[in-house]
């Protein structure tokens, strides 16, 4: 498409106007014919006084109308703690399944009068990243994977942090743990294969930086659940590209496989496509298995079975994380938080 400049004709600049003070709680008082501290006692969602239903609906509308929002920092020296709960991004791609439950964590938590900021540490790791976080003053700390070591749990705790949660495969000293052993989703994987019949088992390793704490596992699941069997089992490093999948589809009878689990429903999708594009039924001459239970797995034919992973309610972690705030001297508090269950299908 051409560019099109369009010449604007001079036109005089319009008077400066001097900028707007920012609104402030005495502005909202006024408005409102309320005093600041019932202001504050609204607007901070105070429930140790009781405030009549239109005196906070008066303050609602006159801090709307004044555009007032109150002031975090102040407020966190009142209370003498923040209210903001920290989520590192994760060293590793996320899927549906992941975000889907910090979406439900996070709401939970705003639903309790937590602020939640997600926070790019990007390049940073282990106590580094424990002593950027710490910058920030959160009031807790939820850190998935397996980078946060005992020297950052104190750092972030000297900070001024009273709840370090850590989402991962092992505890770590002074923080809770939701502990995520997937190994179990592979076990499951490996069992269902050998249960159908399957004696040659490929298991897919996504080769994408990050997803070593969820694929080793996962492998080491497989092989644990056909230990002592007559069934081998083969790793398939696999980038998450249709080259790729085309290339190990084409040497798939060379290998001498007659079944795979592919890591996760995405993986197994892209070979299973590229599988087929090679003449490989599905599933008389591989049976297919992926992971996380997705909608489109349902929606391919074969139909795509699963290993369906539950995890932990946005809700109860929101009320760990409150209950740790509320008593920081309490002991930590360890969840096992990942549970597998096989979903059959027509792939398998």
């Amino acid at each position: 498409m051409p560019y099109v400049m369009v010449q604007i004709p001079n036109t005089p600049a319009p008077a400066s106007s001097a900028p707007r003070s920012v609104p402030t709680s005495a502005d909202v008082a006024r408005l409102a014919g309320v005093s600041r501290a019932t202001v504050s006692y609204v607007l901070n969602n105070t429930s140790a006084v009781r405030i009549s239903e239109p005196t906070r609906r008066r303050v609602h509308e006159a801090a709307e109308e004044l555009g007032y929002v109150p002031h975090a920092a102040a407020r966190s020296l009142r209370a003498g703690h923040s209210r903001m709960v920290l989520m590192p991004a994760p060293a590793f791609p996320v899927g549906p399944l992941y975000s889907q439950f910090v979406a439900d964590l996070q709401g939970a938590l705003v639903r309790l009068d937590y602020t939640v900021v997600q926070y790019g540490s990007v390049g940073l790791y282990g106590d580094e990243a424990a002593r950027a976080w710490a910058e920030l003053r959160p009031v807790a700390v939820l850190v998935p994977g397996s980078g946060l070591g005992p020297q950052g749990v104190t750092v972030l705790k000297r900070s001024g942090a009273r709840a370090v949660v850590t989402m991962g495969p092992a505890s770590v000293e002074g923080a809770h743990a939701l502990l995520m052993d997937h190994s179990a989703v592979g076990h499951c994987a490996g069992t269902h294969l050998y249960e159908r019949g399957r004696r040659r088992i490929g298991v897919v390793v996504p080769e994408l930086p990050g997803l070593e704490a969820f694929s080793a596992p996962r492998l080491a699941g497989v092989r644990r659940a056909l230990s002592g069997t007559d069934a081998t089992v083969t790793e398939l490093p696999l980038a998450y590209e249709e080259d790729a999948a085309a290339r190990l589809a084409a040497r798939w009878r060379d290998l001498g496989l007659d079944a795979v689990f592919a890591y996760n429903d995405e993986y197994a999708m892209l070979l299973m496509r590229a599988l087929q594009d090679e003449g490989v039924r599905i599933p008389e001459d591989a049976a297919v298995i992926g992971a996380d239970d997705l909608m489109l797995g349902r929606l391919l034919r074969p139909r795509l079975s699963t290993v369906h992973i539950a995890l932990p309610s946005g809700r109860e972690l929101a009320g760990l994380v409150d209950r740790a705030v509320g008593d920081p001297a309490a002991a930590p508090e360890t969840y096992e938080a990942l549970g597998a269950s096989l979903v059959h299908r027509d792939s398998s």
